[in-house]
This record gives structure tokens, C-alpha cells and sequence, in this order.
């Protein structure tokens, strides 16, 4: 899959991948080589923070996602909606639009920086939201299933039952991987990772 670039703007990059593949990490090796990073999860957390989009969630899903503060707890958020598809479903509503929105506000922002050389997007429901059209170029990054689990629970996001009950709302392993024009493997060492995060993003340069 290749769109191709308007003239003037800078390359775009997505990044797909299942739940603890290391897609941020990738996203953090092209950053290195002169990238702008559009983190979907970091809007999305700030989103949370904010008056009006707090109350409209809790006006929704109720005071049982709050922390003592008053505050969103992301867990109990995550708890929640992951165990009712429509609840799921009215959090997106709210959240995905003003994540987009913005997403898009920083791409025209980073178009406009000489010093960068491409825009990375890092949005962990690229594909779901149809954003891959949006991309010059699409990277997957292939993981075996068990690292991803060990991964993710070595980082404390969730259990391997969370992690599969997420990856069940989301497009297949299988349909993202047909969705890329290049393919990272993250089986190995870092130092594999670095190499072909290097070889892709120079093949990138070269035909953007």
C-alpha cells in the first residue's frame, strides 16, 4: 500500500503491530534519525485531563472510573469498556475525533520544520480508524506471540488475558501485516531492531 506524497509535505509513517510488538520503540528509533513522533496514546491521555472531556466520559460510564481525586483512573477506565463493546463504542465517540483532530494539527505543524525529515505515527488503532490511507509508507512490526505477552507484562500494561481482550477489538495481526509496505522483525536484539529501523527509513528517503 503506497500513497503518494503531495508535493512539499513530508514523508508519513505508520506503524502497525500487535499489543507489545514494540511499535513505540520503533516510533523512538526513527525519531532518533530526524523523525517527529505523533503519539496517539499521549493525546489520548492528555484528552483525559481535560474538564470537559472528563465530565462527558464520566457523565457516560459513571464515577466508577474515577480515582479519589476525581480524577479518570485509566485502569478502571479500561476495565470497563473493554468488558461492553457498546460502552467501548461511546468512549470512542468522544475520544477518536479530538485524538485525530489533533494528530492532524501536529502534522501540519511538523510539515512546516526543515529540520525534520518524516512524520511517525504512532496510533495503536491506525488501521481501525483508516488512517494507513493517511501514510506515504506503512511499517509492521512482527513479534512473536509470546514476547508480546511477556513484553506487556513486563512493562505492567496488562495481563495476557487483558492484552487478548484487547487485540480481539481490534483489525487482525494478519490483515495489518498485508496492510505494510516494509516489515520490522522484533524477535531478536535491539541492535537487529536499530538495523532495519536504519535500512527502511534510508530505502524510505530514497523513494519519498
Amino acid at each position: 500500500m503506497t500513497v503518494v506524497s503531495t508535493a512539499g509535505k513530508k514523508p508519513i509513517i505508520g506503524i502497525l503491530g500487535g499489543i507489545g510488538s514494540g511499535k513505540s520503540t520503533v516510533a523512538k528509533e526513527f525519531a532518533k534519525l530526524g523523525c517527529a513522533v505523533v503519539d496517539a496514546d499521549k493525546i489520548a491521555h492528555d484528552l483525559l485531563d481535560e474538564d470537559g472531556v472528563r465530565e462527558e466520559i464520566v457523565g457516560l460510564l459513571g464515577r466508577g472510573i474515577c480515582n479519589s481525586s476525581g480524577n479518570i483512573d485509566r485502569r478502571k477506565l479500561a476495565d470497563v469498556v473493554f468488558a461492553d463493546t457498546k460502552k467501548l463504542g461511546l468512549l470512542n465517540n468522544i475520544i477518536h475525533p479530538r485524538v485525530l483532530e489533533e494528530a492532524e494539527a501536529l502534522i501540519q505543524r511538523c510539515n512546516g520544520q526543515s529540520e525534520l525529515k518524516a512524520i511517525v505515527l504512532d496510533m495503536p488503532l491506525l488501521a481501525e480508524v483508516g488512517w494507513e490511507k493517511r501514510c506515504d509508507k506503512v511499517v509492521f512490526v512482527e513479534c512473536e506471540e509470546g514476547l508480546r505477552a511477556e513484553r506487556a507484562k513486563k512493562a505492567g500494561l496488562f495481563d495476557e488475558n487483558q492484552r487478548r481482550i484487547r487485540e480481539n477489538f481490534q483489525i487482525s495481526l494478519d490483515n495489518k501485516a498485508s496492510l505494510a509496505d516494509n516489515t520490522i522483525y522484533n524477535n531478536s536484539d535491539f541492535s537487529e531492531l536499530v538495523r532495519q529501523v536504519t535500512n527502511i527509513f534510508t530505502s524510505i528517503l530514497d523513494r519519498c
